[in-house]
């Protein structure tokens, strides 16, 4: 596996060294094949780290069920007062109050992701000196623009479930009656 392409969206700390630690946005591509967006660029007290995509974690009122995040006190749904000591700690007794959505197994994998979105990053910065300078990050992924893809084979038309009107998706195909 090899990251294929780095796109980052620069903060505005980033170009004016702002009190906020996020230096970027970056998407990273893998073989070509596989994005991972919103991982974020932060300048940390020993120099920049990548920090992964992650989502806040909830639990659920007792009273009425509904989602609340774990820093609540009190319910979003019902406004009921939420228990003490819902938090879970690490081994270190840091609070853990988001999970990763996406992130490297070993050291190296995220040393290879680390070195490639830093490397963007200042490539980036040097860009945003140029005038008449836009940010690629928005920019949709065309496979059809990656010379790496050529070679790969077409959609298979027989993957995924299959509908006796010979459409993919039968889920959608009975919901909307005029694609079938």
């Amino acid at each position: 596996m090899r990251v294929t392409e780095v796109r980052i969206k620069l903060t505005d700390e980033a170009t004016q060294q702002g009190n906020d630690r996020l230096r970027a946005f970056c998407s990273v591509t893998f073989d070509n094949a596989f994005v991972v967006r919103d991982i974020r660029l932060i300048e940390g007290g020993r120099g920049l780290f990548v920090a992964m995509p992650s989502r806040k974690l909830t639990d659920r009122c007792p009273a009425c069920r509904q989602k609340n995040p774990l820093t609540a006190r009190y319910c979003n749904n019902c406004g009921k007062r939420l228990p003490e000591g819902r938090v879970p700690r690490d081994a270190d007794g840091r609070p853990r109050l988001h999970q990763d959505v996406a992130h490297p197994i070993n050291q190296r994998c995220r040393d290879m992701i680390q070195e490639a979105v830093i490397q963007a990053f200042y490539e980036e910065l040097e860009r945003a000196k140029q005038p008449g300078y836009v940010s690629r990050y928005d920019d949709p992924f065309d496979v059809t623009r990656s010379p790496h893809l050529s070679s790969c084979p077409p959609p298979d038309p027989s993957f995924g479930p299959q509908h006796p009107t010979g459409g993919n998706n039968a889920a959608a195909d009975q919901r909307h009656p005029e694609s079938a």
